[in-house]
């Protein structure tokens, strides 16, 4: 039984495309050609991989196991010859990296100028968003996300994680007073997030509990929003340690709870979509990001 890869790379796509037509269009091929390519597959496997009617096709026990092993098998064999055909190369061509506005600004905004004098002729496009985006939709080709990832097609690698700091403003605190415990937070005027709501949980312990759910008397969708509120005094608030750890050390906003709060780490992911020509252009940025972190 010989299977090459070219079965195995005409097996994926008619599973990702949905349609024979679909992935005929999108390898270049006839759709009578991959339907003679597939059944030649079933036969060297001696087994049915796809359910097909005239509206769609269905994957068969067999065929999700195969499809698993496939997916392995291309993935290192493009890793493979990736890393040979790049040995010597330059990685070159447009990226686009996508990230929320204070994640941009403080963790890759300072490094561009040595990452564009590494690589050159890498041409970067910078785009920012508090939301998760469509990378497809958005053609974009790595998007940095926080928290716990969703289920995804999207390949992910880990950049790191992040604590999250309570903090106030001297001046907010000279006011009003330096809470001793997550209970006095009632007391005080908290600045929150309006979307998700799981932001306004913060890494705080309370009598048995190991998070705090707060109510915000001031919300704002964005996380640099909220920082620059807390830095006009205007309340406490929770933020990762990569957005106010200058702050901290100026001494322009001030840790507090430190002896209450649990340790929490926010992930860091990076998602993308694996590209063949892209894959160089994404390692490298990610390696160098990695580092940065």
């Amino acid at each position: 039984m010989n299977i090459h890869s070219d079965d195995l790379r005409i097996f994926i796509a008619v599973v990702d495309s949905g349609t024979l037509s679909a992935a005929a269009e999108q390898l270049g091929q006839t759709t009578s050609g991959l339907s003679r390519a597939l059944s030649r597959l079933e036969q060297k496997l001696a087994t049915s991989l796809l359910t097909r009617t005239t509206r769609r096709m269905e994957l068969t026990e067999e065929g999700h196991l195969f499809l698993e092993k496939a997916r392995t098998i291309i993935a290192a064999m493009e890793e493979a010859e990736e890393a040979i055909q790049v040995r010597h190369q330059r990685p070159s061509g447009r990226l686009r990296v996508d990230a929320s506005p204070p994640f941009m600004l403080h963790c890759i905004v300072p490094h561009i100028a040595e990452f564009r004098s590494n690589y050159p002729d890498i041409t970067l496009e910078l785009t920012s968003n508090d939301q998760n985006i469509d990378l497809l939709q958005q053609r974009t080709d790595i998007a940095i996300r926080h928290g716990a990832l969703q289920d995804s097609m999207l390949h992910a690698r880990r950049l790191g994680s992040s604590l999250q700091h309570i903090v106030a403003s001297p001046e907010y605190l000279r006011k009003h007073g330096t809470p001793a415990s997550a209970e006095e937070l009632e007391q005080h005027q908290l600045i929150g997030f309006t979307q998700p709501e799981s932001l306004n949980t913060w890494p705080l312990r309370q009598q048995q509990e190991e998070n705090l759910a707060i109510s915000p008397t001031l919300l704002a969708s964005g996380g640099e929003t909220i920082r620059q509120l807390a830095l006009q005094g205007l309340g406490i608030t929770c933020l990762s340690a990569f957005m106010v750890r200058e702050d901290i050390a100026r001494g322009t906003l001030t840790d507090i709870l430190a002896s209450h709060n649990n340790g929490y780490r926010q992930q860091i992911h990076a998602v993308y979509y694996r590209n063949t020509q892209l894959a160089r252009r994404i390692s490298c940025f990610l390696d160098f990001l990695q580092l940065k972190l």
